[in-house]
């Protein structure tokens, strides 16, 4: 009897241990799907911040330096 006790118990704690971990293991994918629309969406820069950005110093950027910014921008992701 002491067996049968005991052993339910450890049961209903594996199947929470295994719930929290499905759990654990869901939420970080359902997360990381969510985060990367978010960014492909709303990028983190673009040209036109960019164009701002040098505005703000006093300059008017070329083409050139444009996409060689946004070229290194998408490298580094």
């Amino acid at each position: 009897m002491i067996i049968l006790a005991t052993t339910g118990w450890l049961v209903s704690l594996g199947w929470i241990l295994l719930g929290v971990v499905l759990g654990a293991v869901g939420g970080f994918f359902i997360s990381r799907w969510y985060f990367k629309k978010e960014l492909d969406k709303n990028p983190p820069i673009n040209e036109q911040m960019i164009r701002v950005m040098y505005a703000q110093m006093g300059r008017k950027p070329s083409e050139a330096q444009i996409r060689q910014i946004m070229n290194s921008v998408n490298k580094s992701r």
